[in-house]
C-alpha cells in the first residue's frame, strides 16, 4: 500500500500574529536589556581548566537572540563579576559594545548607574536579568527585574518576571524574544542571518 498523508496547515503572515507576552509589563517601554552572566547566560556549574580558569557554557539560542536585539537597535549590556577574556570576546562578537560590558563588577549598582546615565535612560526603560544576591540592588532599581527559573529565592522575591527556563539554558532568549515580539522586531527581514 502506498499511503499519502496530506496535512493542511494554515498560512499566517507574521505581521498579523497577535503577540501575547507572559511578562506583566509594558515591553514597548524597554530600550535596554542588561544581563548578569554566571547563572543567567551561562549555567550555574562552571568547569575549571587545569590552570584554574573558569570555563563557561553558552546557549546558542541566547546568543542568537542577543545578536538580533543588537541588530534591531536595542541597547544591550553585561554586568558580571567574571574576569575572563572569553566572556568579553563572546559578547563583543554578538554586537554588545565594549563600553557596555562591565567585567569584574564587585558592586553592580555602580555599573548599572554608569550604563543608565551614559545612555540617558530612565529605570523604566531597562530590563535586567540576574540570578543571585549581587544582582538584587540593580533589580530593585530597574524597571523590569527578571530572573531565571533556578535563581536564588531572594532574587525571585524582587523579580517581576521569573522565566520558565533555567540560567544558561535559554532564559536570555525567553526575555529577549518577548521584548522583540512585543515591539514588532522579531522575525523581520534581517532576522534570517548573522
Amino acid at each position: 500500500m502506498n499511503w499519502r498523508i496530506r496535512i493542511l496547515l494554515p498560512t499566517v503572515q507574521l505581521n498579523k500574529i497577535k503577540i501575547v507576552s507572559t511578562i506583566n509589563y509594558d515591553l514597548k517601554k524597554i530600550k535596554a536589556l542588561l544581563f548578569d552572566v554566571d547563572g543567567v547566560l551561562s549555567a550555574n556549574v562552571i568547569p575549571m581548566s587545569t590552570e584554574g580558569e573558569p570555563m563557561r557554557t553558552v546557549n546558542i539560542k541566547d546568543g542568537y537572540a542577543l545578536h538580533l536585539a543588537a541588530k534591531q537597535g536595542l541597547l544591550l549590556g553585561i554586568i558580571t563579576g567574571g574576569r575572563t577574556s572569553a566572556v568579553r570576546k563572546r559578547f563583543l562578537a554578538l554586537g554588545i559594545p565594549e563600553e557596555d560590558i562591565y567585567m569584574a563588577s564587585s558592586i553592580k549598582i555602580h555599573d548599572y548607574h554608569d550604563f543608565r546615565e551614559r545612555h540617558a535612560l530612565s529605570d523604566e526603560e531597562i530590563l535586567y536579568m540576574g540570578d543571585d544576591i549581587p544582582d538584587i540592588e540593580v533589580m530593585r532599581e530597574c524597571g523590569l527585574p527578571c530572573c531565571p527559573k533556578d535563581a536564588a529565592n531572594e532574587v525571585k522575591s524582587v523579580s517581576r518576571y521569573i522565566s520558565h527556563v533555567e540560567g544558561g539554558y535559554g532564559c536570555g532568549r525567553d526575555v529577549v524574544e518577548q521584548v522583540l515580539k512585543t515591539q514588532g522586531r522579531w522575525m523581520v527581514d534581517d532576522a534570517f542571518g548573522w
